[in-house]
């Protein structure tokens, strides 16, 4: 039915009342796929957790197995159905824990890799300057002041060498050194 030109347009068109409750709005498609998406690279992080790790965390068999079989998958196409397959057996998994996890293991790998940076920056220091070991046994009161000396000291005399006949023998030496004495171990 048209509108006549001659009538108000608030005749023409019902207009919902206030009182009426809103519509259901549901989650836009573009938000569905972001989900998803987010879901599946849950489950691709929880490729590299080992297997006991993995089992501690209860999840279903069918996405344990999934994770279990995309580990094996090497074809680009087959891991990405795989990891699709993941997404949407996650859907129905309580997501909270497996965050947590992935979480924990991310910030592992973080502390492990910053680790390793301060143990290459003290190394750096202590084969540079003679005043850098005494801040080093100040900040790990335990160490073995002589075999530190003698670490740091095979290691100028391999720097020293022609790049030919270093052996790089006495750097790593230090480095475990540094990385046994940490406080943290």
């Amino acid at each position: 039915m048209r509108a006549r030109p001659d009538t108000p347009a608030s005749d023409a068109v019902a207009l919902p009342s206030s009182d009426a409750p809103p519509p259901f709005e549901r989650p836009s498609k573009t938000r569905r796929k972001a989900a998803s998406h987010d879901l599946q690279a849950l489950g691709e992080a929880l490729i590299e957790m080992n297997e006991a790790h993995l089992s501690s965390l209860g999840l279903a068999e069918p996405l344990f197995d999934a994770i279990r079989d995309l580990r094996r998958i090497r074809s680009h196409e087959a891991r990405r159905r795989q990891t699709q397959l993941i997404g949407k057996l996650m859907r129905s998994a309580d997501v909270a824990p497996i965050r947590e996890a992935v979480a924990e293991m991310q910030l592992g790998r973080a502390k492990d890799s910053l680790a390793l940076h301060d143990a290459e920056r003290w190394r750096a220091e202590l084969i540079a300057d003679d005043a850098s070991t005494t801040r080093f046994a100040s900040e790990r009161p335990g160490t073995d002041l002589q075999q530190l000396r003698t670490l740091v000291r095979n290691a100028r005399k391999d720097q020293s060498l022609v790049v030919e006949q270093r052996s790089g023998r006495a750097f790593r030496e230090l480095f475990q050194f540094i990385r046994g004495s940490e406080p943290d171990a």
